[in-house]
């Protein structure tokens, strides 16, 4: 039976050098309560101390909360993590100054790793980084030079090259339910995500640790439905009640019934979107749909295909999916990333890694921040500061097509629709098209290897991936093509039958969304 105990408890439980797995999604699913109270252990006592930290995506708020609380130089030793971006600044300088030892693997990778743990197996396998910054044979998912230690290896198996992750041995696994019963058995209603909490308990259990997980109530055994019991109490050694601030649903909200499946809202009419650059690059990468297509979309700029979708009356057409394990719905932006309203149905999130894996996703949009040459694009690292890769490699990689989405140039500018032409008043001051990008999130070379469909979408080009790299097809009405493509981007891309942009797009009102899928 599990025992129940004070967050002020849980260090003495943590010996020194332990290797901890949590689960969270900016703060969904994660122990805040309980990281809390290592870090208020560690900063009285020194206790405990020199941790390992997994974590398959990334966890915070982007300041004080999340795995902010495990940001003391001598607490950690090591992290691996799926994503840094929200994990605060704190965190951000021990990385950067090489204080920890810092790794960044693929969120599915990191996601299924505790299934084989469980299962007493050596690794993961998979072909998910082949040709990116994980590759040992690029950087190994190494983030700084104290990251020494290869956690990834390249293996040939049947004739095929592999990427193997190799698996730590779990001393403690921090989990999240919404109740627990006296048992221990764990219920995660009132949770929007599923995350891999079942399988983190069990890798722990397999590996002679311990389980702790955060709840917010705890009733008496046999009161929770035996379907509902997410994480068996078999698998929970501890269990510590949460108080509601340190027990939220997503970075944002305590907790929205909508996310849980609890109700189903009314929506409403969505706003159009403004007729500006974000709508123009939405509409033309939303021309990938088809009719019945399961998609995914990244945050940020993606976010507007699902915008221009409902506008055009065709949303009802596709099925949206997220990383974290809601199938269908509406997909929450901003600080709820990760969740969706309406959803018809809500999978762990390793279960959604393996559809994605196995080719699941027949168009997914992602951000584009840079771009080479070679038809690679990084969304991980920027001026040596490691963001993180999160689900990016996984979702590029795997999907029957992938359109990138994102503005042409970075930084202030001044660019409006008139008249059916874009007018350019003032550019960006930064190239987003380099002749090598900072850092391989999606490899080029992997893509045309694999005979994957790859589309570039800005607001005054369109670019495709083939053989020799980049080939620009298209450009906006409007825009000269030496004085406002040729001349901000660092290599000249290959031209062969460039056309303009379809000029409808530029209009007011499109109305065309509708038939083009029908005819795809």
């Amino acid at each position: 039976m599990a025992q129940l105990i004070d967050a002020a408890d849980v260090a003495r439980l943590i010996p020194n050098g332990a290797t901890l797995y949590c689960t969270g999604m900016g703060l969904a699913g994660f122990a805040e309560e309980v990281a809390k109270a290592v870090s208020a252990a560690f900063e009285s006592t020194g206790h405990p101390r020199d941790l390992t930290l997994y974590h398959a995506t990334g966890v915070g708020n982007g300041r004080d909360r999340g795995v902010h609380h495990f940001a003391h130089e001598g607490l950690l030793k090591r992290i691996v993590g799926g994503h840094f971006g929200v994990g605060g600044p704190r965190l951000m300088k021990l990385v950067m100054d090489g204080r920890i030892e810092a790794y960044n693997l693929p969120q599915g990778a990191l996601a299924r790793l505790p299934r084989e743990i469980a299962g007493r197996r050596p690794g993961f396998i998979s072909k998910v980084g082949l040709g990116t910054f994980v590759d040992p044979r690029v950087e190994g998912g190494k983030v700084n030079a104290a990251a020494e230690e290869d956690l990834v290896e390249v293996l040939e198996l049947a004739g095929e090259e592999w990427l193997f992750f190799r698996a730590p041995k779990v001393d403690v696994a921090l989990i999240r339910g919404s109740v627990a019963d006296e048992r221990g058995n764990l219920s995660m209603k009132r949770e929007g995500v599923l995350l891999e909490s079942l399988s983190v308990a069990q890798a722990a259990r397999a590996c002679g640790g311990i389980v702790i997980a955060q709840v917010e109530h705890v009733v008496s055994a046999g009161s929770l439905n035996a379907r509902e019991v997410a994480v068996p109490g078999i698998l929970v050694d501890y269990l510590v009640k949460a108080k509601p601030e340190n027990h939220l649903q997503t970075m944002n909200t305590y907790y929205n019934p909508a996310y849980s499946g609890e109700i189903r809202v009314v929506r409403g009419a969505l706003p159009a979107m403004p007729l500006d650059p974000r709508k123009i690059i939405a509409r033309r990468a939303a021309m990938a749909l088809s009719a019945g297509a399961v998609v995914n979309l990244g945050i940020g700029m993606p976010e507007g295909v699902a915008a221009v979708a409902a506008e055009e009356h065709v949303d009802h057409l596709m099925s949206l999916t997220l990383e974290t394990g809601p199938i269908g719905g509406v997909p929450a932006g901003g600080y709820d990333f990760g969740h969706a309203a309406n959803a018809d149905a809500v999978v762990e999130q390793p279960a959604q890694f393996d559809f994605y894996d196995g080719g699941g996703i027949d168009v997914a949009f992602l951000g584009l921040a840079q771009c080479d040459a070679r038809g690679n694009v990084n969304v991980s690292k920027f001026s040596g500061r490691p963001v993180g890769c999160g689900g990016f490699i996984n979702i590029t990689q795997n999907a029957k097509r992938v359109v990138f989405c994102g503005t042409f140039t970075a930084g202030d500018a001044d660019i409006a629709i008139e008249d059916g032409q874009l007018s350019i008043r003032r550019d960006g001051g930064h190239s987003k098209f380099l002749e090598q990008v900072e850092q391989i999130t999606f490899s080029g070379a992997y893509a045309v290897r694999i005979g994957q469909p790859v589309l570039y979408v800005t607001e005054r080009a369109v670019f495709r991936l083939d053989a020799d790299g980049l080939e620009l097809v298209e450009i906006a009405p409007g825009v000269d093509l030496e004085r406002d493509i040729l001349a901000h981007m660092r290599f000249r891309p290959r031209i062969r039958d460039l056309t303009l942009m379809d000029a409808e797009l530029f209009q007011p009102v499109w109305g065309k969304l509708g038939a083009r899928m029908s005819v795809r």
